[in-house]
């Protein structure tokens, strides 16, 4: 499973890093990033970077928790 974010449509509102901490971080700038070491961790473009199988299920709750509608999974195990 990969995940990306969105930046441009990212609210800010951190849902994410609640439903998924270990994956998810919003910087200074307000706007949510996947964590340092996992890929997309600043202000760049928006990159798919594997999700660990133990964070997938909280990776899609916040996904769908997204105010934003800004993360976007692909689930290759479908």
């Amino acid at each position: 499973m990969k995940v990306w974010i969105d930046q441009d449509c990212c609210t800010g509102a951190g849902r994410c890093v609640d439903h998924c901490p270990e994956l998810f971080v919003i910087l200074d700038d307000g706007i949510a990033y996947i964590r340092t070491g996992l890929g997309n961790d600043g202000p760049a473009p928006a990159t798919a970077v594997a999700v660990p199988e133990r964070s997938q299920h909280s990776a899609i709750d916040a996904a769908l928790a997204c105010p934003g509608e800004c993360i976007y999974v692909d689930d290759d195990r479908v």
